[in-house]
């Protein structure tokens, strides 16, 4: 089989950067999606302080504007004594996950919505982008271990 000239560097190129792919991802995505998800759809139901405390790692760490790293669950339970779910609502949607090819690490990111009624009953609603680590526990769940969001637009990535 004969080979035209223009063809064979293109067929090189190919060869060349298909070598240089990343590793392959080891299982679906769709399972940590389902995780955040999950997280967000709790928050809505039953209050973020509950949300975060149930999905949160025992070593996780979560970083604030304007405030220290927490780090550990003992010391976000102790952040959250001093806040009240009471007419405020997080809620959130994962826009990308990926996944480690050990398949127990993986990280989102999306956008989140907060609503909060101000005294005079009017609702307040602000939008922003926040990112995720997890990790899966030893029984196979999902936990996010690092957890950070920025107030901004909230514009679809």
């Amino acid at each position: 089989m004969k080979i035209r000239l223009p063809v064979l560097p293109a067929i090189m190129m190919f060869i060349f950067f298909a070598s240089c792919a990343g590793p392959e991802i080891s299982g679906s995505a769709d399972g940590l999606i389902s995780a955040d998800k999950s997280f967000s759809k709790l928050s809505e139901e039953k209050g973020m302080k509950q949300a975060f405390l149930e999905y949160a790692a025992e070593n996780v760490v979560m970083l604030r504007k304007n405030k220290l790293l927490m780090k550990g669950k003992a010391a976000l339970a102790e952040h959250f004594m001093t806040f009240s779910d009471t007419g405020f609502v997080l809620t959130w949607e994962p826009v990308f996950a990926e996944i480690a090819g050990s398949g127990d690490l993986g990280y989102t990111y999306g956008i989140y919505t907060s609503v909060s009624q101000n005294p005079d009953g009017s609702k307040k609603e602000s939008k922003g982008t926040y990112v995720s680590i997890w990790k899966k526990d030893t029984s196979g769940s999902w936990k996010f271990v690092l957890d950070s969001g920025n107030e901004g637009t909230g514009e679809q990535l």
